[in-house]
């Protein structure tokens, strides 16, 4: 193993040297003259790849509606959850933590959940106290994909500003099942400490709450990609009562 001295550092592959990454530091080793691989080896390969795939999908999906920063860790987390249950997408979805150093269970003593007709529940409670936190961002991301094709067929979000330490009135967000592919839905949730939006790992979330397949749902019909954008003022989540007598909200696509 070499380390990579020069001004100019490269990752890949040149000739038949391989330029690699650990942390902050270039690394280089000699590729192989041959490579062997048994039959078990060659499937694993085959797997991981077909996993990485899966995730990278799922990531670049929602990484255009996020708001955070997810952990150094998220994508070897997301691959080994593919790894382990192949096709089972909610299985290797659902409850995923794209920060695992804070859950949306920070910020809920009642978590948000969703049944399998697409109606995302917030239940009524009274919101913790977080110190110097003045308001909650809570934000829900939708995005259906074609794990068959790797495309993104669709995203939205829709969003609201919550008090802490007040009763909140709970709602509930009814979410669009017209298109096709699986369903990804994703609840973030970000600290507004000192009237700005904190980019503390420990008070930023975004879990993964619901996979709802196909064959779940109903009738499925092929939407174009929307994206949703929302802006608060200051001011207007600032007051006591943001967060009582919410009416629900809906996810409504174009």
């Amino acid at each position: 193993m070499a380390r990579q001295t020069s001004l100019i550092t490269f990752t890949g592959k040149i000739g038949n040297m391989i330029g690699y990454q650990r942390k902050d530091k270039h690394f280089l080793r000699s590729a192989p003259e041959t490579v062997r691989q048994t039959e078990n080896t060659r499937h694993a390969a085959q797997r991981f790849g077909i996993a990485s795939r899966k995730g990278a999908l799922i990531r670049h999906a929602l990484y255009e509606q996020m708001d955070i920063l997810p952990d150094g860790t998220h994508v070897n987390r997301l691959n080994r959850a593919f790894i382990r249950n192949g096709r089972n997408y909610e299985a290797a979805l659902r409850g995923f933590r794209f920060n695992q150093h804070a859950g949306i269970d920070r910020f809920f003593a009642t978590v948000p959940a969703c049944s399998p007709e697409g109606l995302v529940h917030i239940p009524a409670q009274i919101l913790p106290a977080i110190k110097d936190c003045i308001a909650f961002e809570l934000k829900v991301i939708t995005a259906n994909v074609s794990f068959a094709t790797q495309r993104i067929i669709h995203s939205s979000t829709t969003g609201m500003m919550l008090t802490p330490g007040e009763y909140f009135a709970g709602t509930t967000l009814q979410v669009d099942q017209s298109s096709t592919g699986v369903l990804v839905i994703t609840v973030q949730v970000r600290a507004f400490r000192h009237g700005v939006p904190s980019c503390d790992r420990k008070y930023v979330a975004a879990d993964i709450i619901a996979v709802i397949t196909p064959e779940r749902g109903s009738t499925f019909h092929k939407a174009a990609h929307v994206q949703q954008h929302f802006s608060y003022k200051l001011s207007e989540f600032i007051a006591a009562d943001v967060c009582l007598h919410q009416s629900p909200v809906f996810i409504k696509r174009e």
